[in-house]
Order: C-alpha cells, then sequence, then structure tokens
C-alpha cells in the first residue's frame, strides 16, 4: 500500500530538514515501522522546498502558502498527485480541506483522519463544516475511544463507527541500566518523582506542588523533580516552596535537552501528571516505555494509556487530597511489578510498532 501522510500547518522555523526529523521523533517512528511494509511518503510544509528520503521514508517538503489558508488547492492536488491507498489527514480543525481533499481523491483512496487533542467545534458554521467533512473520512484515530465519541455526542461526527483507538504519539527511549541512569543524573535517593510538562494551568503544577509538600511532612527523602520548558507558574511554584519547610523535597530542574530525558525516565520510579486535559500524554508514554509508574489524573487518555489504572494510579483533575493520598500508597505499592505492567502495557499498545500494527489492521478493513 502506498501511504500519505498530510499536515496543511505550515513551520516557518524550519529550513533544515534533518532539524524537522529531530523535531517529530515521537511521531515518524510510525511512518518508520509502516514503511518496512508499505511505501510512505509524508507530505509537509516548512521553510524548505524538496524530497529528502529518510529512514526509508520520502517526505516531499512543498511550499504552497506562507500561511494557513481554506482553500489550499495545492495541497490536495499534490496528494492526489501520489495517488495514494490510504490518506493520513492530520487534525480535525481542517473541514474545509478534508471536503476539498475528499471531492478531488481518486474513489479508491481511503482517508483516515488523526485527532491530535482537538475538541469539537461548539456550534455555529464551523461545526457544519465538521458534520459535512465526516462524509470524507473513512476512519478517525483517536487516543481514546471515548474521547471520539465526545464528537459523536456532540453531533459533529455521525457514527462512533469509524472511531478507533490509537495512540497519537510514542516515545523514542527504552530501558536502560538504572544505576547509569542515576549516575547521570544525581539522583541517590529512592524512590524517585518525576514531573515532565510545562507549568500551565492545564498541567496544575500548584496541585502537584502542594500534595508533594504535605506528602514530604513524613517522608523527608522523598524527592520530585519537575522538568519543564514553559514557566507560566513558576512564580506561583517558588511562593509555595518559600513558604514550605518542605521545600527542598522538590527540585526545579527546569528545560533539559530533549536526548536528556532517558536518563531522567531511566532513573525514576514514578512519573506525575496533574492534567486536566490531554490529546494523548507524550511525557507519560516516554516514562512508561523506560518502566516509569505513571501517577496521573483520571481524564479519558490517561486511562487508556494506563490501562484503566492498571499500570499505575488514576485520581480525580485538581483534587489535592486525592493526589497526597496516591503519593502515600507508592509506600506499600509493588514498584517492580508496576515497572513490569508499564513496560509490557507500552509495548503491546503505545510503541510505534503497536500503532503501526493498529493503524494496517484499520486500513485492510477499508478496502
Amino acid at each position: 500500500m502506498r501511504y500519505v501522510f498530510v499536515s496543511y500547518n505550515y513551520s516557518p522555523d524550519f529550513d533544515d530538514p534533518q532539524a524537522w526529523f529531530v523535531r517529530t521523533l515521537g511521531y515518524t517512528g510510525l511512518m518508520d515501522q509502516l514503511s518496512k511494509r508499505h511505501e510512505v511518503i509524508n507530505v509537509k510544509q516548512i521553510n524548505y522546498e524538496g524530497i529528502v528520503n529518510h529512514n526509508n521514508i520520502a517526505y516531499h517538503f512543498v511550499n504552497f502558502s506562507k500561511k494557513k489558508i481554506y482553500f489550499n488547492f495545492g495541497i490536495n492536488l499534490y496528494v492526489k498527485s501520489l495517488n495514494p491507498d490510504i490518506v493520513i489527514f492530520h487534525g480535525l480543525h481542517q473541514p474545509v480541506q478534508l471536503i476539498q481533499l475528499g471531492l478531488m481523491l481518486n474513489k479508491h483512496t481511503r482517508i483516515i483522519v488523526q485527532n491530535h487533542a482537538e475538541k469539537p467545534f461548539p456550534g455555529g458554521i464551523k461545526k457544519q463544516l465538521q458534520k459535512l467533512a465526516d462524509k470524507y473520512a473513512d476512519a478517525y484515530l483517536f487516543a481514546s475511544h471515548d474521547m471520539g465519541l465526545e464528537w459523536v455526542t456532540a453531533g459533529n461526527l455521525k457514527s462512533p463507527g469509524k472511531i478507533h483507538e490509537v495512540m497519537e504519539v510514542s516515545s523514542v527511549f527504552f530501558p536502560i541500566d538504572r544505576s547509569e541512569a542515576k549516575s547521570k543524573t544525581s539522583t541517590k535517593h529512592a524512590p524517585v518523582f518525576l514531573w515532565v510538562g510545562r507549568l500551565n494551568d492545564n498541567k496544575d503544577p500548584l496541585n502537584v506542588v502542594k500534595a508533594f509538600l504535605k506528602f514530604a511532612e513524613n517522608m523527608p527523602d522523598v524527592k520530585l523533580h519537575m522538568i519543564y520548558h514553559t514557566e507560566e507558574l513558576l512564580p506561583n511554584i517558588n511562593e509555595l516552596l518559600n513558604a514550605s519547610p518542605n521545600k527542598d523535597a522538590i527540585e526545579l530542574i527546569g528545560k533539559v535537552p530533549h536526548a536528556d530525558l532517558l536518563y531522567w525516565y531511566n532513573s525514576a520510579d514514578f512519573i506525575i501528571s496533574g492534567s486536566h486535559y490531554e490529546g494523548s500524554g507524550t511525557a507519560i508514554c516516554e516514562a512508561m516505555s523506560c518502566g516509569c509508574v505513571p501517577l496521573v489524573t483520571d481524564i479519558l487518555s490517561f486511562r487508556m494509556i494506563t490501562n484503566n489504572g492498571e499500570c499505575g494510579v488514576l485520581y480525580e483533575p485538581g483534587n489535592e487530597a486525592e493526589l497526597l493520598a496516591v503519593l502515600q500508597q507508592t509506600a506499600q505499592m509493588n514498584i517492580a511489578e508496576k515497572r513490569r505492567l508499564s513496560i509490557e502495557y507500552y509495548k503491546r499498545n503505545l510503541s510505534f510498532e503497536a500503532i503501526a500494527g493498529r493503524i494496517e489492521e484499520i486500513a485492510k478493513g477499508l478496502e
């Protein structure tokens, strides 16, 4: 089969294909796996034009528009000219482009639409366009099946029959010797708790910090390391730390090179999230690929990513008392068993190999 991946977003900050490959490692591993058995083409707009072959994938860097426009016939005609069997269409917030592409493609071509954390338009012309575009999609990929059902309940998609549960991204990381990892991160205590994410309201680091400071009152040796690349709530966090006698229980690491997360994930026993909403959960997936036990919020995507909490523990978003109780549970937890469950579930459901296999099954069912 010939798979063509297409995105209508323009990324002008990238003028070097190699830099783009590094930037998209969390997703391109899927194409790498598909390319072992199929022809794979990726159509993308960056500040570069040309065809570059990388890991057996043909990257077609095109530049039909330097900004997002709704009537981008150029890309649609280009995709049609590639004569694909399957088009992987990125995003559910481009209904006009989806309609245009569906009208242009040959009858044998099937379109699979990948959700990237978008929520259904609440009303107006945009919602009507999403309902109309649904006619041209043969399947939808959501990180959680229940997330797709929200679109059906809202009336933006017609039927749950097109919805498939497939993880959006995966991990380039893997287990390594923990002593080697700890020597890199200088984490000598145990267990090790880790946070990786933006410091914004949706990620809710304030609730995590409050709960962990209380946890540390009776567990003086515990430590939470916080890695982040945006600092929206950093002043609030510093205020909480400065007012607490347990402030040394939390170490603010800040930004680290993505490659260094290999050592942090392999040093940690637990990965914590406070998110109120996630389209999938990249950091949690990466951490689980290295054996971290997820202590995460009870939201749709995290129910899927943890097998309904089997691999870790779920708690109500924003609930400080529940998170504190979860942290206290870790003292009696069989960490080795939870680590095993995390890695096994990752391999079966969240790895690039698993995602590619699921997409192949879906594509075959559309023939």
